[in-house]
């Protein structure tokens, strides 16, 4: 040990942030390890050692530590009064004796254990510091860069650690070229053993919602909430917004001058669609807002089941259920409620139907009373 690696020492506490009390009593622990390993014998490894080091200059000092007894039943950790008083005589019993047995040449070995211990107390804090740095960044949004695909996962570098990008958090036709750099959503950061496991999304809702916040000032301000969001990753997503000011459109906000605060979502979302919805607390306004683009007639609500059946003209049939039923699974998605679409036709067909059946059951009933 020597002043060189004490002025190192002193370089890591403050680059790292490490508490230099902990450190050095952290090495001190690993010299005490070190001295019986190598220099204890005859079961000294029960032997009682304390280790000092100099926080100045790295000089270090091996003592073992005897109790002061009456009678002695453990040499290596035991020591007579008398013999104690021999070296002070203020020591009474149970006292502890700290007697000096550094080796001659500890230095080398404890130039290795002290080394063994900054390195491993660098690599825990390191961790520390990423899983604390990422813990608050859990359901935020961050910047990535594609490293490099294995298999179905692609390695995203996250800058002061890496992440994978699992199959299922991929949007679906996306590719990930080298050095491209995207936008992630953290769902969670878990404090392994291993240090922090980041588990990243582009699939999330959140990252919809953290994406509006970026490029709606209003949202962001609070002006304009966000209350659902319904999302098919790299298709389609209905968000619904509502306003709490009166004199501003929070549709209109979210598109932006000339859209284009909702293209520059979608050019990050690889022209994912995204219809901008208008929330309402009234449930028939809201769900028929929600099957836009498609054009609602009529709105039926049975509200104990949460059933909505709904009624279009007929030429707006396949726009509100959508490509192989979209449309209406995300809106049912976005309301919370259960949706069934009939055309005007349909519906008509219908009611014709019920009035047939109620003509016959009516006139059972008379010919019963007749009888």
């Amino acid at each position: 040990m020597n002043q060189e690696f004490i002025e190192a020492l002193n370089e890591i506490v403050k680059e790292k942030g490490i508490s230099k009390d902990l450190m050095f009593t952290t090495i001190e622990d690993a010299l005490v390890a070190a001295y019986k390993k190598n220099y204890a014998s005859h079961g000294a490894n029960s032997q009682n050692v304390k280790v000092t080091m100099n926080r100045e200059n790295g000089e270090i000092h091996v003592y073992s530590q005897k109790k002061v007894v009456e009678d002695v039943e453990d040499d290596l950790n035991e020591m007579l009064l008398e013999e104690a008083k021999e070296l002070d005589p203020n020591y009474e019993l149970d006292d502890l004796v700290s007697i000096e047995v550094t080796p001659k040449k500890f230095g080398r070995v404890a130039a290795q254990a002290a080394k063994q211990v900054v390195v491993q107390r660098i690599k825990e804090e390191e961790r520390r510091i990423i899983y604390s740095d990422f813990a608050e960044k859990e359901d935020d949004i961050i910047t990535g860069v594609v490293i490099r695909k294995d298999k179905n996962n692609v390695l995203i570098d996250l800058g002061k650690t890496e992440a994978v990008l699992g199959p299922n958090e991929q949007m679906p036709g996306e590719k990930y070229n080298f050095n491209d750099r995207i936008k992630l959503y953290i769902v969670e950061v878990k404090n392994t053993t291993k240090g922090a496991q980041i588990v990243i999304s582009r699939t999330h809702p959140g990252l919809i919602k953290r994406l509006f916040e970026l490029e709606v000032p209003e949202i962001f301000d609070g002006i304009v909430d966000i209350k659902s969001i319904a999302r098919e990753a790299g298709s389609r997503t209905k968000i619904a917004v509502s306003s709490n000011d009166e004199n501003v459109d929070p549709m209109g906000a979210c598109v932006g001058p000339k859209g284009i605060r909702v293209q520059s979502i979608v050019n990050e979302l690889k022209n994912e669609k995204i219809d901008i919805i208008k929330w309402n607390k009234l449930p028939e306004e809201y769900i028929a807002n929600a099957l836009s683009p498609a054009k609602v007639v009529d709105v039926d609500l049975d509200e104990d089941n949460k059933f909505a059946q709904i009624v279009v003209d007929d030429d707006q049939l396949s726009l509100a259920i959508g490509k192989e039923g979209q449309n209406v699974r995300l809106a049912a998605k976005l309301t919370g409620w259960k949706i069934d679409i009939k055309s005007r036709s349909q519906a008509d067909d219908l009611e014709e139907v019920s009035e047939k059946i109620e003509d016959i059951q009516s006139e059972d009933s008379d010919n019963d009373i007749i009888e």
